[in-house]
């Protein structure tokens, strides 16, 4: 690792050499394999090797990016001469630099590198198990197939004001989907898993049993009358509300004013009592790092406490553009400059089970899949194709398909509901969530 880092320091004295007043460089190093079977044989099996290296320079007010597939020392003057280039002749931006908040700090014990890494064989069995218990279950008769995989990556990241870091994060992951029914009677669904540790992974056959029940419970879905209903959330589309939210307090779209939440700083946007958080230090996090794309330490960050809306996402150039500070949310690659973007981002629990959250509906809605992109961040509309499963009287009934589900997403903050049953399984999570008066498009 010091050497990945004594070759990107190279490079940022290359880049001083050839007139940049400040730059920095990002190495993004990785390594994935990965299987695919269908109906008990091997598809697909890839592997893949390779290092990026992203280098972007300033010239008072300018700057560029240059990014290269060559991690070679002897083409780096050539790559800093290049970019320092290019940034003569660009326009001014008063807002870019170097983060003046980079710094080394400990992040703890973030655990993001499992020293267990499979070889094909491993992921052939982990797929094979999960197919095969998919199509265990009574009434599957298809499959489109199950997949396993693991990757690290390595990201390395100097810049001229002397910070200089690194981290390493690795990731398994098991998926299968399963068919039932008929011709256009047919169904399908899924389940996945994905962890930093093979040790928090789940079991692949349990995996391929949940896409096959999910399958089944699917089948000769009806389309229910249009009405406006409690809309019930299943937490694996649950967390795109947060997305949504994460979306419209990202730093650069409010410093463009392009976002329905850019004058709600400090208003109470949801419910008494409801927090949603970003925590970057999380052991074993899908999205965990130790500090963000400039060199910023992570920390956790309270975004919405007890309904109010506290913060944006900031990283150093929207922060300038906002007059305030970064919160250390940059992200990057290697080919272009930094962005805010959340990490492990979430919403608590909270009191209620989902049974209780769903006992005093009549008539509802319980919504596992969400289609399309009919979301306006700027206006907050909200309209998506979706599927699941009809309420009445508390409990889940009978499968319906082919509805829309609409709102505006101010009035859904306001009156949702989150149940206690919060799992951290993807980058951004929610628990079971209600609510109310949603109008469902249907016959």
């Amino acid at each position: 690792m010091s050497d990945h880092i004594a070759l990107l320091q190279d490079l940022i004295a290359r880049a001083r050499t050839a007139g940049a007043d400040a730059a920095d460089a990002v190495m993004v190093g990785g390594t994935s394999l990965g299987v695919q079977r269908r109906l008990g044989q091997t598809e697909h099996v890839e592997r893949s090797e390779g290092q990026d290296l992203g280098l972007r320079v300033f010239l008072g007010n300018r700057s560029a990016t240059v990014s290269s597939t060559t991690v070679d020392p002897a083409g780096f003057a050539q790559l800093a001469e290049r970019a320092v280039a290019m940034a003569r002749v660009v326009p001014e931006d008063p807002y870019g630099g170097l983060a003046a908040e980079a710094a080394l700090a400990d992040a703890g014990p973030l655990d993001l590198a499992d020293q267990a890494e499979p070889d094909t064989d491993a992921l052939v069995a982990r797929a094979s198990a999960a197919e095969e218990a998919a199509l265990a279950v009574p009434g599957i008769n298809n499959s489109e197939g199950a997949e396993a995989g693991y990757g690290r990556v390595e990201i390395v990241l100097v810049t001229s004001a002397g910070f200089a870091g690194h981290f390493v994060r690795t990731s398994h992951s098991v998926s299968a989907t399963a068919l039932a029914g008929q011709g256009t009677g047919m169904q399908r669904d899924y389940d996945y898993s994905s962890a930093v540790h093979l040790a928090d992974l789940e079991e692949a056959a349990a995996i391929g049993r949940s896409a096959g029940e999910r399958a089944i419970a699917r089948l000769d879905p009806r389309r229910p009358k249009t009405a406006k209903l409690p809309v019930v959330y299943d937490p694996r589309v649950s967390g795109g509300l947060v997305g949504h939210l994460s979306g419209a307090i990202n730093g650069a779209s409010v410093a463009r004013g392009t976002t329905f939440l850019k004058d709600k700083l400090g208003d109470k946007i949801f419910a008494s009592g409801i927090t949603v958080q970003d925590d970057p230090l999380r052991r074993r996090g899908l999205r965990s790092r130790p500090f963000d794309g400039e060199g910023v330490p992570s920390r956790p960050l309270a975004i919405i406490e007890d309904g109010v809306l506290t913060t944006w996402l900031l990283d150093s150039r929207s922060a300038r553009q906002l007059g305030l500070k970064t919160t250390g949310h940059a992200a990057r690659g290697t080919g272009g400059p930094p962005s805010p973007s959340a990490s492990n981002l979430y919403m608590a629990a909270g009191s209620l089970s989902p049974a209780e959250l769903m006992a005093d509906i009549k008539e509802g809605l319980y919504v596992t899949e969400l289609i399309g992109m009919g979301v306006n961040g700027v206006t907050g509309d909200y309209s998506r194709g979706a599927a699941g499963f009809m309420i009445r009287d508390g409990a889940i009934a009978e499968p319906v398909a082919e509805i829309t589900i609409a709102g505006h997403l101010l009035e859904m903050f306001a009156h949702l509901t989150p149940a206690s049953d919060l799992r951290f399984k993807r980058g951004t999570d929610a628990p079971t969530l209600r609510i109310e008066g949603m109008t469902v498009a249907g016959a």
